[in-house]
């Protein structure tokens, strides 16, 4: 396979069995999105010209934080954080760090944590969680739930009624308590089957994508007729790592391969992506310089630019590894929205931080000021992640 140089795919057929010509990804002055990226440096925004606490709830509408606790009151940050506007909160039935129970303990009880957030919340409130099936299951018999199967297991399936029942059974889990938001299907090609972040965790269908849009598709469509919106994830495809974000700095450069890039492709032509996720990796085929969640060329260029997606851009977790071994939060969130990312994710897995939320706010609205980031790309990613807020 001929590889991208640099910064610059090659001018080919990128998907052959489709038939659908990829250009570069960074093609220097041939560029041109058909959609407005990120923003250059604008003029600093004057005090007076600037409505600072509107500005704020807007980027606060951004942010989806993990928090601690399986009952909550009105004094804790989160709820706090939610009642000021939070865009949202992520679920987790065990906290990394020490494996205490985190949030999820039983149906009754974090449908009660949902709903209390929810009624905290002056807004449209996403609730979130890795629903995957299989070993990456929040929901699980272990805090009351249904045993469920994991990707791997459907797709070897391979049997529409199979995996619309396989869905329809996690769906009804997730609207039972209140979640609108599954960060799932996994469409990452099963390239390397001993991924420590894929193929070894049973997350892929399949290595075929043929297997792999299939099964997605009827996962989506099942999702969509419960009220709950997905996210394609890992965009660019992370099937080929020998190491996991969460953890550690991971380089695919050497065993990317651009097929990896049709299933998102196929689901984005067939309008089946309510949002895609921004991996970590490093890829240097598509960029030299950054990782992919932070790269132009992949979340503007390629995404948005030769993929042609309009929808919200979602961030892995901004507290990973990947991300926290080069970058401090505040710069990792400048290139985030600079790439072209949406809606940024901080699980408070790897790191436990109650200020989190009011640091990125101020973070934010300091690169507003000074130009870095307009309020018209505030705006823009805005209108994107209102897409994925459940209707009242």
């Amino acid at each position: 396979m001929d590889r991208v140089s640099g910064a610059h795919l090659t001018r080919r057929r990128l998907l052959s069995g489709l038939g659908v010509a990829v250009a570069g990804a960074l093609s220097g002055c041939g560029r041109a999105s058909p959609e407005p990226g990120p923003p250059g440096p604008g003029s600093p925004a004057t005090p007076s010209a600037l409505d600072e606490a509107a500005l704020r709830r807007k980027i606060a509408s951004l942010l989806v934080v993990g928090f601690r606790g399986e009952r909550l009151d009105s004094n804790d940050w989160i709820m706090r954080a939610v009642r000021d506007g939070l865009g949202g909160v992520i679920l987790f039935n065990r906290d990394l760090q020490t494996n205490a129970r985190r949030n999820i303990t039983s149906p009754q009880q974090v449908t009660e944590l949902v709903r209390t957030l929810r009624e905290a919340s002056p807004g449209r409130l996403i609730v979130s969680i890795d629903q995957e099936g299989g070993p990456t299951s929040r929901l699980n018999p272990g805090n009351g739930f249904p045993a469920t199967k994991s990707e791997a297991e459907i797709g070897a399936e391979n049997s529409p009624e199979a995996t619309r029942a396989w869905a329809q059974g996690m769906v009804d889990s997730l609207r039972s308590i209140g979640v609108n938001l599954n960060y799932a299907p996994v469409v990452d090609l099963n390239v390397n089957p001993t991924s420590p972040a894929i193929g070894g965790l049973q997350r892929s269908f399949s290595a075929d994508p043929n297997v792999v849009v299939a099964n997605a598709a009827e996962e989506i469509r099942v999702h969509r007729a419960g009220s709950v919106k997905t996210t394609l994830k890992h965009f660019p495809g992370i099937g080929s790592s020998t190491g996991n974000t969460d953890f550690d700095v991971v380089d695919v450069t050497d065993t990317w391969q651009e097929r990896e890039l049709e299933p998102f492709q196929r689901l984005i032509a067939d309008g089946l992506a309510d949002s895609v996720m921004a991996a970590h990796v490093i890829n240097r085929k598509l960029d030299p310089d950054r990782p992919t969640s932070l790269s132009p060329a992949v979340v503007t260029d390629l995404l948005r630019g030769r993929l042609g997606y309009r929808g919200p851009v979602v961030s892995d977790d901004m507290q990973a590894a990947a991300i926290t071994a080069r970058h401090g939060r505040d710069e990792a969130v400048t290139l985030a929205l600079e790439a072209g990312v949406d809606l940024l994710v901080f699980a408070n897995q790897q790191v436990y931080d109650e200020r989190v939320v009011d640091g990125t706010l101020d973070h934010v609205v300091n690169l507003v000021r000074q130009g870095r980031i307009t309020e018209a790309r505030i705006d823009e990613s805005v209108a994107r992640v209102d897409t994925l807020r459940p209707v009242r």
